[in-house]
């Protein structure tokens, strides 16, 4: 390998191995069409690669990314590196599960996908009040934890999407060795990820972050904000902030980022490696940069596309993602473009507001209440023009 990226000194309680700080999320990674999940595996491939010559050895994947796909890309992609010199995450699709029957099966297929005969760190996904039931019926913490002691899986940990109250619940309900929290500096306070931290440094086991830049939210900031961080550091990029705030957090282990293409993976390299977390006065500059950010009103949602398929046709994420470019931009013709170019029957306007979506949102968004919003700009800016 080249030049590694940089390895949290701290040792972290029941953690053996020693994964990079740098996590590589396949969750976006590059598709052949943007509508269809389709992995450009070529350009995907030369991603892994470049990660791993340079000292990544996190690698994270699930069952629904890419519908499917990404299982299947990773456990190929890595197939020509020892198996001892990577770290395979993967997780369990509670939603999927009625079963353990289910849990059995959707494990071996996994395996079977990524070509492994064990995953470093397996989660169950996305946890949240709702979904943490389907754990609790008999027999499935019960298998994921015989195969932990079979040593199919060497460290059993959950991602999480709730509140404190319910994340203290759940971290005490089982011996976990590990929790993966959405953490960035605009959600600190926003969604209170300052008190979920807390809660699992106090339980004694590390971190993995998702989410550090806010589904690339924070790595497109207002020309205000982002100003602002120029000139602090004109020679880093905007992402490289967030990257290094998450990674800065005592108790954190790895940061995922979900890459799309390699300028991204060397961006990410470059800005762990050789790693100095944030100093005060970086903190400040980037508590400036956020309060510019926020005074623009933007969605906080991060493309997770939990919330899909809309049985009536919008696509959330889309209509979400255009609309906060116009939030941040105020360029009222490039919104109304950019806006009926994802197609009328996948605009707004269709939301009857049934209310499907509002559980599956990890981010809390009241989607109905900002689709009405949505509709009613869109429409002022079209009569006004």
């Amino acid at each position: 390998m080249e030049n590694k990226v940089f390895h949290k000194k701290e040792e972290f309680t029941g953690i053996k191995e020693n994964p990079s700080l740098l996590g590589f999320g396949c969750m976006r990674l590059p598709k052949i069409d943007s509508e269809k999940p389709d992995i450009d595996e070529k350009q995907a491939e030369e991603m892994i690669d470049y990660a791993y010559k340079h000292g990544v050895t996190y690698f994270d994947t699930a069952y629904p990314y890419h519908q499917g796909l990404s299982e299947t890309f990773i456990g190929k992609a890595l197939k020509k590196y020892p198996r001892d010199s990577f770290n395979l995450a993967n997780k369990m699709p509670g939603w999927e599960v009625e079963t353990v029957e289910d849990v059995k099966r959707i494990f071996n297929e996994q395996l079977e996908k990524c070509q492994v005969d064990y995953f470093d760190f397996y989660l169950c996904h996305a946890l949240s009040k709702k979904n943490f039931e389907i754990y609790k019926k008999p027999g499935i913490m019960e298998f994921l934890q015989q195969m932990k002691a079979k040593g199919k899986i060497r460290h059993l940990g959950f991602s999480f999407h709730d509140t404190p109250e319910v994340l203290d619940e759940i971290i005490h309900s089982y011996k976990w060795d590990f929790v993966q929290l959405q953490l960035n500096y605009l959600d600190w306070d926003f969604q209170n990820a300052k008190k979920q931290y807390q809660i699992v440094k106090e339980y004694g086991v590390p971190i993995i972050v998702m989410e550090p830049v806010r589904g690339g939210t924070l790595a497109n900031l207002s020309e205000e904000s982002s100003k602002i961080l120029k000139k602090a550091q004109p020679d880093k990029s905007i992402a490289s902030w967030a990257i290094r705030y998450a990674a800065s957090k005592e108790n954190v282990m790895t940061v995922l980022s979900g890459m799309s293409n390699l300028e991204q993976t060397k961006d990410n390299v470059n800005t762990l490696t050789n790693f100095k977390p944030i100093s005060k006065t970086e903190q400040e500059t980037i508590e400036k940069a956020l309060k510019v950010f926020l005074e623009n009103n933007t969605i906080p949602c991060t493309s997770c596309k939990y919330c899909m398929p809309c049985p009536h046709g919008v696509d959330i994420p889309s209509v979400f993602k255009t609309y906060n470019k116009y939030a941040i931009s105020k360029f009222a013709q490039a919104f109304i473009k950019e806006y009926e170019d994802l197609g009328k029957e996948k605009l707004a306007e269709n939301c009857i507001a049934c209310g499907e979506c509002l559980d599956k949102c990890p981010q809390n968004i009241d989607i109905p209440k900002r689709m009405e919003e949505i509709d009613k700009i869109y429409n002022d800016l079209k009569n006004k023009d």
